[in-house]
Parts: structure tokens; C-alpha cells; sequence
């Protein structure tokens, strides 16, 4: 089953359950990145335990070197 979610503003079709599950199938694998879902902080720790939901805003920030 596939839902369809906003990943960094776009409409993505994800089988992903969880945030973890959505990290691993959009590329990040074990990346130092932020993220949070519907506007809410999620801390690494818990990506694997919060569901994914159609409709779902899910904003992933990774720290840019430079300057």
C-alpha cells in the first residue's frame, strides 16, 4: 500500500510506515539530519516508532558545510 505525503514540500508516494522507513527509501540513510513531522521536532531516537499517515508534512533538514 503506498500514501502520498509532503516531503519537503512536494507530494511523494511513499510505502514507507514509519519516518525511519521513509529516510531509508528517500537516500538519507544514516545522515546527521533534523526532521519533523506535521510541525513537530521528531529526535533521531524516535524515528522508528512514529507512523507515517497519508496527508503527513514531513520537513528533513541536513547541515550544509561552508560558509
Amino acid at each position: 500500500m503506498t500514501i502520498e505525503i509532503l516531503l519537503n514540500g512536494e507530494v511523494v508516494e511513499t510505502k514507507a510506515i514509519t519516518i525511519s522507513d521513509l529516510l531509508a527509501e528517500q537516500g538519507y540513510g544514516d545522515a546527521k539530519i533534523a526532521t519533523a513531522l506535521n510541525g513537530e521536532f521528531v529526535p533521531a531516537a524516535e524515528h522508528s516508532q512514529r507512523h507515517l499517515q497519508a496527508g503527513d508534512r514531513i520537513e528533513v533538514v541536513a547541515p550544509r558545510q561552508g560558509g
